[in-house]
């Protein structure tokens, strides 16, 4: 009887451990899947066989695949590529494989590696998907590369005219000494635009582009910039007509919105042929003030109306002899999200000539008299 208990009570003993060990791999099943579904990264982890062992939901997603535990990588994903490269890891053990490969319309970081635990023998494969920075790291380079082009041309420029001015064989006249000074001007004006256009993206990207909302009238703002554009519009005859009530309000940083419209307007100003008319509009829209910068150029072809506010993105570059950095309007994007509101461009497809808006949060007082009685 004594032995029947003491071997029950065994038997119990055994039982209960056994439940805790299910528990236990329970627990360390769930959290190993909890940190695979939740990595960056898709996973997948093979034998020496390259059958698939473990995947994340990542990896499911990639490759559109559910559950294909048991089958081969290559009947999974269909690429030869990858592969090739799970073989050439487990032929070199010792060596962690790296590339950059495309798998449909991304680009990703492969990363393979051989693992033993007690002797046995596991290859894990981790995909990246790099699109983003491998486009990003292309435009930073087309961004060098036109900044250096930018800068060399107004510095030539600007040294050939100095160079005219003290080789004359007699004293220049002072009507050809003063063109000299204006387009030395011009091209000064252009490296300034450059400067500030950087030091606007340093500031977006360090966090230090202050907001200091106020009410502040629209048509102060519009004809501020404009003004600051004249030189510009004017060498190209261009008439920028502004269409703004006076008594419009908007709750904004007034030096961020005029660079907003700065950048819009030399951005039409740019691109509008000669004798041409840009408009300046402001309405009040609800909560909210819309204003439009529309001016006679080719506009925006309707497959990079969003681009287009990327930073360093530009659009076909032979249409413009002058190509910028590609910051302007990826600035005026951040500014103006910054204040809540919305920017967007329209499909040259719908009416023809540039046509950028943005709103803006509207103000609620009425303006002060400029002129009191």
């Amino acid at each position: 009887m004594n032995l029947f208990r003491s071997d029950q009570n065994t038997v119990e003993v055994l039982e209960k451990r056994v439940l805790e060990l299910e528990q236990q791999l329970a627990h360390t099943k769930a959290l190993l899947l909890t940190m695979s579904n939740s990595a960056y990264d898709a996973l997948i982890v093979m034998n020496e066989r390259c059958e698939i062992l473990a995947i994340n939901n990542r990896a499911e997603d990639l490759f559109q695949r559910q559950r294909p535990v048991g089958e081969t990588l290559l009947d999974m994903t269909g690429s030869a590529e990858l592969a090739a490269m799970v073989e050439d890891t487990l032929t070199n053990r010792e060596e962690i494989l790296e590339e950059q490969m495309r798998i449909g319309e991304h680009v990703y970081r492969v990363r393979t590696e051989v693992v033993i635990r007690n002797q046995n023998t596991f290859v894990c494969l981790a995909l990246e998907d790099i699109t983003d920075l491998v486009r990003l790291n292309r435009a930073r380079r087309d961004m060098v590369a036109n900044i250096s082009h930018e800068l060399r041309t107004p510095i030539a420029n600007i040294r050939l005219i100095i160079d005219g001015l003290f080789h004359e064989t007699e004293r220049p006249k002072r009507k050809k000494s003063i063109n000299s000074l204006r387009a030395i001007g011009r091209e000064t004006d252009a490296l300034l635009w450059m400067a500030e256009e950087l030091l606007d993206l340093s500031m977006i990207e360090s966090g230090q582009a202050i907001m200091r909302m106020v009410e502040i009238p629209v048509a102060e703002m519009v004809t501020d910039a404009v003004e600051r554009m004249y030189d510009q519009s004017d060498d190209k005859e261009l008439d920028v007509v502004l269409d703004v009530p006076e008594d419009l309000l908007a709750l904004c940083d007034r030096d961020k919105v005029r660079r907003v419209l700065v950048n819009l307007i030399h951005n039409a100003i740019k691109w509008s042929p000669p004798g041409e008319v840009i408009t300046v509009q402001a309405r009040s829209a609800g909560d909210e003030v819309k204003i439009s910068v529309i001016d006679s150029g080719p506009g925006v072809p309707d497959d990079q109306t969003a681009r287009i506010f990327e930073r360093f993105y530009q659009v076909d570059s032979s249409r413009s002899v002058s190509e910028g950095t590609g910051l302007g309007l990826a600035i005026c994007k951040h500014i103006v999200e910054a204040h809540g509101g919305h920017i967007w461009a329209e499909g040259s497809s719908k009416q023809p000539g540039g046509r950028f808006f943005f709103t803006l949060p509207a103000g609620e007082s009425k303006p002060e008299s400029q002129n009191p009685v």
